[in-house]
């Protein structure tokens, strides 16, 4: 396709709300499905110049077509165009044919697409090996035998009694939270719990409050609720709240910020509680990879000090594996019983058999002693991959306190930099993904599966990949 073809067909308007990465991806696709760009595209840059975009711009759109299988882009050869597959025009129509879906459905689309492409070393990724294979396959089978009768019929959506009790009394001993059994709803991961806050808490058009850069999970899941997002500054002390707007929703992660990893200071949540007296808004505290601290103190989670204002959010992913599929909420006690009707009449429940398993591996001295293993193993390759990319030249790493990813900013260069890793078959994700304002180079990587030689690898490779792209 030549350069000055682009105009005609995929020139974005700049007076749409829609990012102009994105109407990029969008006209291109189309194009490439109804035949009318065969061969190869224009580099990044003769369509920067084109179109008068920014080469971050046309490189974000450009793998936003190869997550989808319409391109193949390979290092110093321009994207050539392939061959459409009947599954991936099922999976997202072009433009012209999207009547069926509505801006809600065409958003999470377009994040779907967004996810990363795979690979080792992926952010918030744990290490399957780790996995207590045998240990879960006992608790199942115990789970399947004592559950009989009404235990096959249908069960509180919020969880079994006898999960609901072991992380109450875990979430007191262990994060310092007020809570109670009944303030529990045990939902499907994260996820679900962060869009049934969005949906049953929150109007169309309310504002919430997020990290910059920050989670996008949350970002999807308000989006998706119609929710305006404002964008919370972040340093070395956690997330800046001074000069914030009023809110109906603060999303935060203050054991550890994702995906940067630093600790909220204790000026910091003296200012979160400050915010929340001052405006009545609910903090979603996101206790993110609290069990995973290895440095510095840690600290009980913020619940603690404002349970009827915070509502805390965990997750067995990384202890165990995010197939499992199982997280949970506390919700202060005004709010508990309408969030259960909620969480029923949207069908976010969670297997029994799976919950009596993890309630009887919680309980165990066996799930303590897992956890003290893959923390420490986790640790290790933490501390490792850091001091691996502290040697490097133009890389900023925050000091991080814990989790199973480092951020980094970059000079520059962030396209071609995470297109090099992936290439070389790294799960890295581009730091600007993780931001709703002006876009931030950096990298995010996991470190779960960072093995000595697998970090001795990616940084060959990003090395060279700093030398091609960031000068």
């Amino acid at each position: 396709m030549a350069p000055l073809l682009l105009t005609t067909i995929a020139a974005p308007d700049r007076d749409l709300p829609t990012p102009l990465a994105v109407q990029l991806y969008r006209s291109l696709l189309d194009a490439i499905r109804t035949g009318r760009a065969t061969g190869s595209l224009p580099s990044s840059r003769k369509t920067a110049i084109a179109l008068g975009l920014s080469r971050n711009t046309v490189n974000a759109a450009y793998d936003l077509l190869r997550a989808e299988g319409a391109v193949d882009i390979r290092h110093g050869a321009a994207p050539r165009v392939l061959p459409p597959k009947v599954s991936d025009s099922a999976a997202l129509p072009s433009a012209g044919a999207r009547g069926g879906l509505s801006a809600r459905g065409e958003g999470w689309a377009r994040d779907g697409i967004r996810r990363s492409a795979g690979g080792i070393m992926a952010p918030g990724h744990p290490d399957e090996t780790l996995f207590p294979r045998d240990e879960w396959a006992m608790h199942l089978r115990r789970a399947g035998r004592r559950r009989q009768g009404a235990g096959f019929a249908y069960a509180d959506y919020s969880g079994i009694p006898a999960l609901r009790s072991v992380l109450a009394r875990r979430l007191t001993i262990d994060r310092g939270m007020q809570v109670e059994p009944d303030q529990i709803l045990v939902t499907p991961g994260s996820q679900a719990s962060l869009s049934l806050l969005a949906l049953a808490l929150a109007e169309a058009g309310d504002m919430a409050l997020i990290e910059e850069p920050g989670y996008p999970g949350a970002r999807n899941a308000f989006r998706g609720a119609g929710l305006r997002l404002c964008p919370l500054p972040v340093d070395a002390e956690g997330a800046d709240l001074s000069g914030a707007p009023p809110a109906r929703l603060v999303y935060l992660t203050p054991a550890n910020q994702y995906p940067m990893g630093h600790r909220l200071s204790l000026r910091r949540r003296g200012q979160v509680l400050d915010y929340l007296n001052g405006t009545g808004a609910l903090l979603v505290e996101d206790d993110y990879d609290s069990e995973f601290h290895w440095q510095g103190r840690e600290i009980a989670a913020l619940q603690g000090d404002a349970p009827d204002q915070v509502i805390a959010l965990g997750t067995a992913a990384k202890a165990l594996m995010p197939a499992l599929r199982i997280g949970w909420i506390v919700a202060p006690r005004h709010i508990a019983g309408p969030l259960r009707a909620a969480q029923r009449n949207l069908g976010l429940g969670v297997n029994i058999h799976a919950q009596a398993a993890l309630a009887e591996f919680m309980d165990s001295g066996r799930y303590r002693a897992h956890l003290r293993r893959i923390a420490r193993i986790y640790g290790e390759r933490g501390r490792a991959l850091a001091a691996a990319l502290r040697a490097i030249p133009g890389l900023d790493l925050p000091d991080p306190s814990g989790g199973v990813q480092l951020g980094c900013r970059l000079p520059g260069g962030e396209a071609g930099i995470v297109r090099a890793l992936r290439d070389a078959g790294y799960g890295t994700a581009a730091l600007s993904d993780y931001c709703i304002g002006p876009p931030q180079e950096g990298l995010i990587t996991g470190f779960a599966e960072a093995t000595a030689e697998r970090i001795d690898r990616f940084t060959n490779v990003l090395r060279a990949a700093l030398a091609s792209f960031a000068g």
